[in-house]
C-alpha cells in the first residue's frame, strides 16, 4: 500500500510570487517561491505542487524559465500546473526536472489527456477537479461546460487514464475550517487511483482527517504557511512520527 502523504501546494502568479487564495479570490502575499521552496526543503516535503494560477486565464503557456530555476532550488518531487495544453509542454516541463503535470481546464480536453498518459506515463498525470458546493450538493464543471457530479467527472478522467486527481474545494479555498469529508470520502470509495484532498485545510489536525476520510495525500497552502487566526506567515510541515501515529492511528 501506498505511503500516505503530505504536499504544500503553492500558488504563483503571473509576476511570479507566492500568493493564497480564498475561494479563488482574494489573494495574500505570501513570499517568494524560491524562498519557500529552500525551506520546504530543509523540512523534507515528501513532495511540492507548484500552480501558477494566472496562466491559463491569460492565455500563456508553462514560465519554462522559472520553473527550471525553482526546479533546480527543489530537493523534493516537483508538481506544476498552469497553462498546460499540449504534450510538448509536458516534455520541455519534464526536462526542467518536474516529476508530475497537473491539468486543470486541460483535463476536460480527452486527447490531451490520452497523449501525456501515453508519452508519459499516467503516474505522471495529475488532474485538478475544482468543486462548488459541498458534500451530496457538490458539483463541477464537465466539458461541455454544464454543471457534472464530481464523481462522474473523476471517474471519466481515471479511464481516459490520468493517474491521480486532485480534489479541490473552491468553496472551503482559504476558510482553513476543515475539508469537505463527506465528498472526500465519497469519491475516494469509488476510484482506484490516489486521490489528494485539497481546499479548506488550516492545522495538522485538518490534514489527518483528510486522510483518515480516504485521500491517499492531504494537500495544502494555508496549513503550511500560516499560523493563527490573523494569517501570519509562517513555513512549516510536521515531523515525519506525526504522520507515522496517524497512519496507525488509521489502521488501528
Amino acid at each position: 500500500m501506498m505511503r500516505k502523504r503530505l504536499i504544500p501546494v503553492l500558488l504563483v502568479d503571473q509576476k511570479r510570487r507566492l500568493v493564497k487564495t480564498i475561494e479563488f479570490g482574494e489573494r495574500t502575499y505570501v513570499g517568494d517561491p524560491f524562498n519557500v521552496v529552500r525551506l520546504f526543503n530543509e523540512k523534507e516535503v515528501d513532495e511540492i505542487c507548484i500552480l501558477d494560477i494566472d496562466a491559463t486565464r491569460t492565455g500563456r503557456g508553462p514560465d519554462l524559465g522559472f520553473v527550471r530555476e525553482l526546479a533546480t532550488e527543489c530537493f523534493m518531487p516537483l508538481a506544476y500546473g498552469g497553462g498546460i495544453t499540449e504534450l510538448k509542454q509536458c516534455e520541455e516541463l519534464n526536462r526542467s526536472g518536474v516529476e508530475k503535470f497537473v491539468l486543470g481546464q486541460g483535463a476536460r480536453n480527452s486527447q490531451l489527456v490520452g497523449a501525456i498518459a501515453a508519452d508519459m506515463g499516467s503516474q505522471a498525470l495529475v488532474a485538478c477537479v475544482d468543486v462548488d458546493g459541498r458534500g451530496a450538493a457538490a458539483s463541477c464543471y464537465a466539458s461541455s461546460g454544464a454543471r457534472q457530479e464530481p464523481i462522474e467527472f473523476c471517474l471519466r478522467l481515471q479511464d481516459a487514464g490520468v493517474g491521480e486527481i486532485i480534489l479541490q474545494s473552491k468553496t472551503l479555498d482559504g476558510t482553513r475550517n476543515g475539508y469537505d469529508l463527506e465528498l472526500i470520502q465519497s469519491i475516494t470509495r469509488k476510484l482506484s487511483i490516489p486521490v489528494v484532498a485539497l481546499g479548506g485545510a488550516g492545522d495538522v489536525a485538518h490534514l489527518m482527517e483528510g486522510l483518515h476520510a480516504g485521500a491517499s495525500a492531504a494537500a495544502s497552502g494555508s496549513a503550511f504557511t500560516f499560523i493563527g487566526r490573523l494569517r501570519a506567515v509562517l513555513i512549516s510541515y510536521p515531523a515525519p512520527e506525526i504522520l507515522e501515529e496517524a497512519e496507525q492511528g488509521a489502521h488501528g
